[in-house]
Formats: C-alpha cells, sequence, structure tokens
C-alpha cells in the first residue's frame, strides 16, 4: 500500500493507482510548434504534464509557456455555458443559456443581416487558435459570404507573400548546411524554444553568425559572431546597402544571376543609392560592422537567412523590408542550394511536411462568387491578390464607415481586439454592430462585447489533426472531458451548419469529413492515426530535392527570381514599386520627432507570454509580474527614471501607463513593451492607419512616442 501512495504521491502511473498516461499536443502557440505533451490523467482530471520524449517535433521539451498548461485548462475563469448578453456592450453582463437557445439565436441574427444587407455583410473572423480554420472557411463560404478572415492579417502572411512575389513558394533556411547564417532578428531562445538547442548546436559546428536585432538577447550574446544593432525598420535599408556592396565588390553570383534571375539590371541600379555612408546612417550601424558583416555573409557560401517574421514585417515598410532581405539569395546565388534557402510546399497550416492535401481546395470548392472586394481588398490589393481572406486591418473602419458596403455581424472565434492597432476603435465597431457571436474559453475583454458569448475547449478535451514536419501526421484524442458545458470549435460549428440547414453536405458532416476529404489521396487514415500514440511516417512524404524547383521552374511570371516582381508590377499605377525599395516609416503619423523623439517597438518578444492568451496564468506571470516598458539605461538616467518608477507612454493615438526598466540590452532612442496586457495595451498606441500599403501589416515595431514619468 505504501508503494502505492509513494507511486501516487510521484504521480507515476501503475495498475493499482488510477493515474494513465495519455498522449495530446500543446496548442498555446502557432501550429509550427504544436509540441507533444504526455497528460497524466487520474479520476478525470490532468494532475501533471510534461514533454513526449517520443514525438518527432518537440523530443519532450517544453517551453515555460506550454508548461504552464495544466493551469490553462484549470483557469477558474473558464467559461462554463452558453451566454446571453444583459449589460451594455463591453459591460460583461451576461446570463446563461442553453446550447440550443444560442444556436437558435445565433441563426436568427445572422439570418437577418445575410437577408438585409447581403452574406457579405457578416464577417467571420477566426484569433486564435488555429485548428479549426479551414472548417470555419468553408462554413462561411457556404453561408454565402466572402468575408473569411484571421489573425494572418498581422502574422506570417506578409513574409509569405513577398516570397510568392519573389520565387512564388515560401523557403526556409537550410542551416545545417551553410557556412554563414544570417539571422534578422534571430532569437529562438524567446520566441521559438525549438530552434535554440538547434542553433547552440550549430554554434558548436563552427556556423558564423551575423545577428541584425535593436536587442541585445541571449542569441546576440550566444550565437553572434557579429552583431549588428540596427535602428528599428531599418531593415531594408540594411538588405539593400549589403546588395549594394556584394555588388560593388564583384561577390555576386553572376552566372546564377544571368540563368535564374528576371529583373537584375533595375534592382542593381536601384541598391546604388544605398553607399555604405548612407546604408549607416539609415540604420545607425558603423560602416565597418556593415562591410564586415557583408564580407562574411557575401564570401563565406554556402549561406543561409533566417528571421522572425513578424519582426521584419511589423513596419509600414514591412513587405519590401522583407522582399529586400530575400533577394540577397539570389544576389549570392543562395536560393534553392543545399546550405541557402530550399523552397518548401505547405502540406498543412503552413507546415511544410513533405506531402499534399487538399486544405486549400476544401474551402474553395465552396468559395461564392465575389459581388464586392472582401474587407480591406482595395485599400491593400496585393493582399487580395495572393490571399483567399480579408485583410483585418481595415475591419474596424468599414465597420464604422459602411463602405464600399456595410459589415453588421461578426462571428468570432478566439477573437482578439488587442491585436489590432488602436484598440479602441476596434472596440467601438464591435459596439456598433448589430450582432456579435464571440467563442472562447475565458470572458475576455473583446467577447464582453459579444451579444452571444460560446464556450469552447482546449486542445486537451478534444481530437484533432497535425502534420508535422519529417512527414509525419497525427490525430490526437482527447485526455479529458470537455469542462462544463464546453465544445470543441468544430463541433460547433458543425451543430450550427446543422440548424442553419446550410447547403453543404460535406461541412455538416463534421469535422472526420474534413479531414478525409483533405487526405483522400494519402495511404494513412484517421484510424491508423488515432491507434498510435505518436505521430506516425506518411509512405507518401518525399524530401525537398534542392535544385529541383529551379529547373522545374519557379512559381512566377518569368519562372525565375525576380528581383523585379511581375505580380507587384500589376499595380505600380497604385503605387506598389516591383523591385524592393525602402522609405522611412515613421513620418506617416504625423508625429514630429522634436516632440515624440523615441522609436516605440511593441510586441517585443518574452519567454513567458504569447500574445495576451496566458497573462492570467500564475506560473507565467510570476516571470514579470507587472506590464513594464523597457528603455535604455543613459535614456532612462537622462529622464529622471528609475527602475520601477510609473512612467507614461504617449503617441498621438493614445497613452498608456506601466513600470520602467532600464536596460542595458536596450539601443538607445528605443522604448520596447510586450502586448496584451489588460493593465497596459500596447498596441492603444498605434494608430489604426499606420499600416504598410502592400500587405496591410501594421508598424507595430516602429512608431514615435515620448515617455516621461509620472507620479503614482
Amino acid at each position: 500500500m505504501s508503494e502505492i501512495n509513494e507511486l501516487t504521491k510521484a504521480k507515476i502511473p501503475s495498475e493499482d493507482n488510477g493515474i494513465e498516461l495519455k498522449r495530446t499536443l500543446c496548442d498555446i502557440c502557432c501550429p509550427g510548434m504544436h509540441c507533444g505533451v504526455n497528460a497524466y490523467v487520474k479520476d478525470g482530471k490532468i494532475i501533471k504534464i510534461e514533454g513526449t520524449k517520443e514525438h518527432p517535433r518537440n523530443h519532450g521539451k517544453l517551453c515555460t509557456k506550454g508548461a504552464a498548461g495544466r493551469q490553462y485548462v484549470y483557469r477558474k475563469d473558464r467559461l462554463q455555458t452558453p451566454l446571453k448578453r444583459t449589460g451594455e456592450r463591453g459591460e460583461g453582463r451576461f446570463e446563461p443559456i442553453s446550447w440550443d437557445e444560442a444556436y437558435q439565436i445565433i441563426r436568427d441574427e445572422l439570418f437577418k443581416v445575410r437577408d438585409t444587407y447581403g452574406a457579405d455583410s457578416v464577417a467571420f473572423f477566426s484569433g486564435y487558435t488555429k485548428w479549426y480554420r479551414q472548417y470555419l472557411h468553408r462554413f462561411a463560404y457556404s453561408f454565402g459570404s466572402i468575408n473569411y478572415g484571421t489573425e494572418c492579417s498581422t502574422c506570417f502572411k506578409a513574409s509569405e507573400m513577398a516570397w510568392e512575389a519573389t520565387v512564388g513558394l515560401n523557403s526556409d533556411p537550410d542551416m545545417e548546411n551553410s557556412n554563414v547564417i544570417l539571422g534578422f532578428a534571430l532569437n529562438g531562445f524567446h520566441s521559438n524554444h525549438l530552434m535554440s538547442a538547434r542553433l547552440l548546436k550549430l554554434k558548436e559546428m563552427g556556423k558564423k553568425f551575423i545577428i541584425i536585432d535593436p536587442r541585445k538577447t541571449p542569441a546576440t550574446k550566444k550565437l553572434a559572431d557579429i552583431h549588428l544593432q540596427i535602428k528599428p525598420g531599418t531593415d531594408g535599408a540594411l538588405a539593400l546597402g549589403m546588395a549594394n556592396l556584394i555588388i560593388e565588390n564583384d561577390w555576386h553570383d553572376k552566372a546564377y544571376i544571368e540563368k535564374y534571375t528576371y529583373g537584375f539590371e533595375e534592382y542593381a541600379e536601384y541598391v546604388k543609392q544605398f553607399d555604405l555612408d548612407t546604408t549607416a546612417r539609415i540604420t545607425g550601424l558603423k560602416k565597418e560592422d556593415i562591410y564586415e558583416a557583408v564580407k562574411l555573409y557575401a564570401t563565406n557560401g554556402p549561406a543561409s537567412i533566417t528571421e522572425t517574421s513578424c519582426s521584419i514585417t511589423h513596419h509600414t515598410n514591412g513587405f519590401q523590408n522583407y522582399r529586400a532581405m530575400i533577394c540577397l539569395n539570389g544576389l549570392t546565388g543562395n536560393f534553392d542550394r543545399p546550405g541557402g534557402q530550399i523552397p518548401e510546399k505547405s502540406t498543412f497550416y503552413d507546415m511544410p511536411a513533405g506531402y499534399h492535401m487538399y486544405e486549400h481546395e476544401y474551402y474553395l470548392d465552396v468559395q461564392p462568387k465575389r459581388k464586392a472586394d472582401a474587407i480591406g481588398c482595395r485599400k491593400y490589393p496585393l493582399w487580395n491578390k495572393f490571399m483567399d481572406e480579408f485583410q483585418a486591418m481595415d475591419l474596424s473602419r468599414q465597420i464604422l464607415e459602411g463602405t464600399p458596403y456595410p459589415v453588421r455581424a461578426v462571428y468570432g472565434a478566439g477573437m482578439n481586439a488587442k491585436m489590432f492597432p488602436d484598440t479602441k476603435k476596434m472596440y467601438e465597431a464591435l459596439k456598433s454592430l448589430d450582432f456579435f457571436v464571440d467563442v472562447d474559453l475565458f470572458m475576455t475583454d473583446t467577447a464582453k462585447y459579444a451579444d452571444i458569448v460560446l464556450p469552447a475547449c482546449t486542445s486537451y478535451e478534444r481530437g484533432e489533426f497535425k502534420a508535422y514536419m519529417g512527414g509525419y501526421a497525427a490525430f490526437t484524442r482527447p485526455v479529458i472531458e470537455p469542462l462544463y458545458e464546453s465544445k470543441s470549435d468544430v463541433q460547433i460549428l458543425k451543430e450550427l451548419a446543422d440548424v442553419m440547414e446550410l447547403d453543404d453536405p460535406l461541412l455538416r458532416e463534421g469535422y472526420e469529413a474534413e479531414i478525409n476529404y483533405m487526405i483522400r489521396d494519402l495511404s494513412v487514415t484517421i484510424e491508423d492515426m488515432k491507434a498510435s500514440e505518436f505521430p506516425i511516417r506518411v509512405p507518401e512524404a518525399r524530401e525537398v530535392v534542392p535544385g529541383e524547383f529551379t529547373a522545374n521552374g519557379m512559381n512566377t511570371a518569368s519562372g525565375k527570381f525576380e528581383f523585379y516582381s511581375n505580380y507587384i508590377a500589376e499595380f505600380k499605377d497604385q503605387g506598389l514599386s516591383p523591385i524592393p525599395t525602402y522609405k522611412e516609416t515613421l513620418d506617416d503619423e504625423g508625429m514630429d520627432e522634436k516632440e515624440y523623439p523615441y522609436i516605440l517597438v511593441t510586441g517585443s518578444r518574452l519567454p513567458n507570454a504569447i500574445h495576451s492568451r496566458i497573462h492570467e496564468l500564475a506560473w507565467t506571470r510570476s516571470l514579470r509580474k507587472e506590464p513594464m516598458v523597457d528603455l535604455n539605461l543613459e535614456d532612462a538616467g537622462e529622464l529622471g527614471i528609475s527602475h520601477g518608477d510609473l512612467v507614461e507612454i504617449r503617441t498621438i493615438t493614445g497613452k498608456i501607463r506601466m513600470k520602467a526598466n532600464p536596460s542595458v540590452k536596450i539601443r538607445r532612442g528605443d522604448v520596447q513593451l510586450y502586448h496584451g496586457y489588460k493593465e497596459a495595451n500596447a498596441n492603444d498606441l498605434i494608430g489604426s492607419t499606420h499600416t504598410d500599403p502592400y500587405s496591410g501589416f501594421p508598424g507595430f515595431k516602429s512608431s514615435r512616442c515620448q515617455i516621461v514619468r509620472v507620479s503614482e
């Protein structure tokens, strides 16, 4: 008996103590991770979690966020039942109702808006998590609305667009075969824990690292042979200046350029204006440091480039910055070669797993005929060309203005107004709607504006399909029953489709029918995946062969690597440049540099946070108990600001207060803070029109601000 007690105390499964070991995945962050998890369950409750050593993605490792998963599941403020609003929007006053009543209200209200204004006047939006998105996308189209959108309006898609405009396919760095790794905002220790061990191993192998980052980070300390502490938002100027130096010194790959690229002459002519003096002035870097970095990168190949997508694209010139970075691969012949950038086709949720699925066909099969442009697509025509979803950065404007047509209802799943610049404007827009339904785990600030709130469950309480790199596929099983009356997102949509009697038999068959549709050419089945505790290898998976993509012709109008993008050239008369150009980013908001002298960077990564999702967890919150602003130690001294002082950060859009954290890690003139806090929402400081004309992405990481010490 004592042995059983000891095993129970240690949370070790045995036949006698009732503890079971079950496998699932963590979906706290983006689908690029979704680490395997061991869940120890007793009496229907999770008592411990740890990483799954046998999992091909994380090999037993979990980050601080994933390790707090049990706290996430059992937060005391989990939504328990469907809720109906009884107070004013934003007050948070609701009463419990049944699922049947909730579905009926949603049916009636969405049909009312469709009948009055048209189906496009209902917008369907997904925030976190992402696992159900194709299902929601098809639901929106089957309803008749072209307006399906996601938080990808600020995450990853701009970099995907840049790759598609240049070569027609996303690409990844082949760092294991590189001699030199050029890292733009490379900091896996904070934002990609699975990359950290890989990077340290590469360093031990003798790889050379050049890291471009305004902050001093664990990566710059542990990895960088050269750290370029750049002025935020000037990465494009640096990349263009690098190109000029490479061409001036005859370090470019002339044979590759002649055979495989398009538009080199115009590109080479443009980069001449970024001489070393000009590049140093714009970027705030020393000329000698730039020169040594360029020489190391260009003359010691093969070389690859890795980046943090949002850090490069969250500027009003972010898309072109990213294109300028990509073009270095073509200039040096490092595209589609071992040790350079390897083109990779996405299998599922942007994960290149080496096999084909009918992911996009699933929703495109029922795409309605366009009666009008999707939200934001007139303002951001290049986004419209590449993306099958609306650009959500124009959502609040269209709701409030009603042009070019009204948007009067929103179905939100995990919708988070704090991801939008000028968050107060988004709340104003939500408040003005005829109907708003939100699906979430908690009563968020956004959910308080909804007419109906529906309780979703976590990845621990549902089963889902997942594709993994290396040719793997998995279909998890729930490790516990859904808490309270919560349901999975796809169950909610399937049941709602039945109540609404949508004319879509496949949609109404449910989630497993969706996955069966997508994997229909594969020899593995859902049953095969469910029978395994771990992801299984898909026989049809094949590894990329470097050079094959280039030999077969790239997915561009010219069939080549395009310095001059023919896709972008379609929009020249709308002010978009086919070659990567650079423009200053900080003057479009009308803030004078003397009055607003500091560069504001919001969303700077912390290892214990993922947007606003886990600020309320005790374990992760303990690592930074209060929202804090990081500023340079010398700047703080000049302002009379000490650690822990209350300061106010001001822009023309808004102001917030938080405590100061002076640091030697921050570049002089920069002010950096994390986002998503209820107490101090960083995006209240960013204007809703401070966006990139190419992608629509907000300039979260380059604006202007004041910072002043205030009394308690």
